[in-house]
């Protein structure tokens, strides 16, 4: 298992990260609504709003997937962070970055990964909103795309918490 390198930014990452006072937040319909859409547009088993803390990815919202949070060292996600554009693992059986990944090995058996990135309004890679599946598949640019679509409407509903704090 590789464990996904740290950016070079990472401390103003973070402190983006805990600035919008997200981190350990209730359920909300507005994360929750968008999740429910990803999964089901995109035919998936599961669709995740995560975001990576200094040691952990938490997950805002998710569809398909019980758990709150994982172990940063073992996330798909904290790849993904790394670029700007979406991250895709169209099999990760035969990645040799994940293939003993005791996600892929274990549950939730993660085959197929895609994860667009949630870029704060400064520039900081936060985390996804990533589709996951058990079966290996491709995606078409149209897909892509509207992932990206998808993951911009996530950044907005990032965004709100810092505006009502500041008008408070």
């Amino acid at each position: 298992m590789q464990v996904p390198a740290m950016p070079s930014n990472e401390a103003l990452r973070i402190e983006t990260l805990r600035e919008l006072l997200i981190l350990d937040t209730p359920l909300e319909a507005r994360f929750d609504n968008l999740t429910i859409a990803a999964a089901a547009f995109f035919r998936v088993k599961i669709a995740v709003v995560s975001l990576l803390d200094s040691h952990r990815q938490w997950f805002k919202s998710s569809c398909g997937l019980n758990a709150k949070e994982t172990h940063r060292d073992i996330s798909f996600c904290g790849h993904a962070i790394l670029h700007n554009e979406v991250f895709v693992i169209e099999d990760a059986l035969q990645d040799v970055r994940f293939f003993d990944n005791p996600l892929v090995t274990g549950e939730p058996q993660i085959r197929f990964y895609a994860g667009a990135p949630l870029i704060a309004s400064n520039g900081m890679n936060l985390g996804t909103l990533c589709l996951i599946d058990p079966y290996p598949r491709k995606l078409q640019d149209f897909e892509i795309e509207m992932l990206v679509d998808m993951a911009k409407l996530v950044e907005q509903e990032l965004e709100r918490p810092m505006a009502r704090a500041v008008v408070a």
